[in-house]
């Protein structure tokens, strides 16, 4: 039996194909059905991973913070004071192209991910061996923002990717672009394009001109270092670089581009944007800021908790308006009243100013900026008053840090065996920044200091003469609870402990606390200096305006009673 069969002919592929090739071809092609195989295995792994995630989270806005003092107690939040949603109708079109040309420029045309880009960006981290570029599109920057994928991974960036698809195949354009601007963090505190606008301009975002949607565009991509409010003329260049890239897309020309730079741009005043319940929370935000934007954290829902005593707060601040309220009643004190205030300045009647700082740490317990928060904002716990008498203590501690006499109640005499210029270099050791006078006048406290510089100068002398930096914020947790900042007490040795404690011997031993009260020889400044077990309490008495308050014996007296009613806590 013949076994002989044709040969079969070849195939189409074989006609046009050297013969030399065909064995590579077939590898080649089994190749591509494996790497098909893994790269559908690939994605659908990461299409899983992606459909974890909740959709409805790009158009909900983050949670603003929520404060505590130092026992967990809720403290309370600004009234109205929330992040605010625009809609597409409320986003200026020039806004929208300046977007466009500084951050996507193929924004309305790729699908979310710009594969270009993309691919460029790849080649230039694998010559670098490192993620130095990212080639995020706005799509991908609102996937990144709304679900906190920042580390820096291939992990990171596949799953980026499969939710940038998601949010594409579920929002339009133009929801995807106002999400964006809802959500992202633009500096001194403001998430979304209406905080900042009423933050950096006092406007809202609707009613922004041209040169400040060029501006806000411009501090995306660095809103510490690009803050108007930080750095004013980093803001126009970057208003400037925006402006040339639209004319490189041909949104506008140079001539109007030059006519966007000429008009001058307005920012805000710190007592617009103000928008705190209280001198506290105020500081307390201050200081969360400069956090968010030092250490980029940009999330929703957080949890801040401070070393502010509430219970303490409230007590200094109501035995304080009982002390100046019983002061203003004597009829032999006459004043400008409170119903003589003009709005638009500041009062024109007594204030006060207090700080407490933990001795130990640094911590504060309490800060009172003035007598009324709604009446004024300005928070004088950082105004420089003149100390008089009360700032024998330093000029003690230079005496005793000299091994020299401390000779209470005569700080001339104790003064005068050193010399002004070392009473100077310990007091700025113990916080009081000046300036100082170069004379004997210096010795009878001819020098100004804030509430604030004198609780830290009284804790240092409380703290054996290590020298504690005020701060507020102990720790920030996210929403989910994880720790995002943690702030352990900084000290340094300002003075000996020797000259710490007889710096302190020279105020008044009362009911297990050391007090000062007194005015300056002008009575327009009164002052009461309290160290107790846990704290360190300055406190100031005055007019914004210096004016004389009362007679030097009734301040006094007063003040001695506000003391003994505080007691010893």
């Amino acid at each position: 039996m013949s076994t002989w069969r044709p040969i079969p002919p070849p195939r189409f592929w074989q006609r046009w194909l050297p013969e030399r090739l065909h064995g590579p071809a077939v590898w080649l092609f089994k190749a591509s059905i494996i790497g098909l195989v893994i790269a559908s295995a690939f994605g659908f792994f990461y299409f899983l991973l992606a459909m974890r995630f909740n959709l409805d989270e790009v158009a909900r806005l983050p949670a603003d913070p929520v404060f505590y003092d130092r026992s967990g107690k809720t403290l309370p939040a600004p009234a109205g004071a929330g992040r605010r949603l625009v809609t597409r109708k409320d986003i200026p079109d020039f806004l929208v192209k300046a977007l466009q040309a500084r951050e996507d420029a193929r924004f309305f045309d790729h699908c979310g991910v710009d594969f270009r880009g993309l691919g460029r960006a790849t080649v230039r981290n694998i010559k670098d061996r490192d993620f130095t570029q990212g080639a995020s599109t706005l799509s991908m920057q609102l996937a990144r923002n709304t679900f906190e994928i920042r580390a820096k991974s291939l992990h990171r960036k596949f799953l980026e990717i499969a939710l940038t698809l998601r949010i594409e195949a579920r929002y339009s354009k133009d929801e995807i672009l106002t999400h964006y601007l809802n959500r992202i963090y633009f500096g001194a505190g403001a998430h979304g394009i209406e905080q900042a606008s009423l933050t950096y301009f006092g406007k809202s975002a609707r009613d922004l001109n041209e040169g400040e949607c060029a501006m806000i565009v411009g501090i995306i991509r660095g809103p510490h270092i690009y803050s108007p409010l930080r750095n004013f003329d980093a803001a126009i260049e970057q208003r400037n670089q925006t402006l040339s890239r639209m004319v490189a897309m041909g949104f506008i020309d140079d001539a109007r581009r030059a006519d966007i730079i000429a008009r001058p741009i307005k920012t805000t005043t710190e007592k617009q944007r103000e928008n705190q319940p209280s001198y506290a929370l105020q500081a307390i935000r201050r200081e969360l800021d400069g956090i968010l934007d030092d250490r980029d954290i940009r999330l929703g829902g957080l949890h801040v908790h401070t070393t502010l005593d509430a219970a303490w707060q409230d007590r200094l601040n109501t035995e304080l308006t009982r002390a100046v309220s019983a002061l203003e009643r004597e009829k032999s004190w006459k004043h400008p009243v409170r119903d003589q205030h003009t709005p638009g300045t500041e009062p024109a009647y007594v204030q006060y100013a207090a700080v407490t700082t933990e001795t130990k740490t640094g911590g504060i317990l309490a800060l009172i900026g003035g007598r009324d928060f709604q009446d004024s904002r300005f928070d004088r716990t950082r105004s420089t008053r003149d100390l008089g008498s009360a700032f024998e203590p330093f000029v003690a501690a230079a005496a005793s840090e000299r091994g020299k006499l401390v000779l209470p109640g005569k700080p001339v005499q104790t003064g005068r065996q050193i010399g002004p210029s070392e009473v100077q270099r310990i007091a700025k050791r113990c916080g009081i920044a000046g300036p100082f006078l170069d004379t004997e006048d210096l010795f009878r406290g001819s020098v100004a200091a804030t509430p604030m510089e004198m609780a830290t100068g009284l804790s240092t002398l409380g703290n054996q003469g290590k020298r504690p930096q005020p701060f507020f914020i102990t720790e920030i947790r996210d929403a989910d609870g994880d720790t995002l900042y943690t702030r352990k007490p900084d000290l340094s040795q300002a003075i000996s402990p020797a000259a710490a404690t007889d710096a302190a011997s020279v105020l008044q031993r009362r009911s297990g606390t050391r007090c000062f009260t007194g005015a300056t020889g002008s009575e327009r400044d009164a002052w009461t200096l309290r160290l107790g077990p846990k704290g360190a309490t300055a406190i100031w008495i005055g007019f914004d305006q210096p004016t004389v308050i009362a007679p030097e014996p009734r301040l006094k007296a007063l003040l001695d009673e506000f003391v003994t009613r505080l007691g010893n806590e």
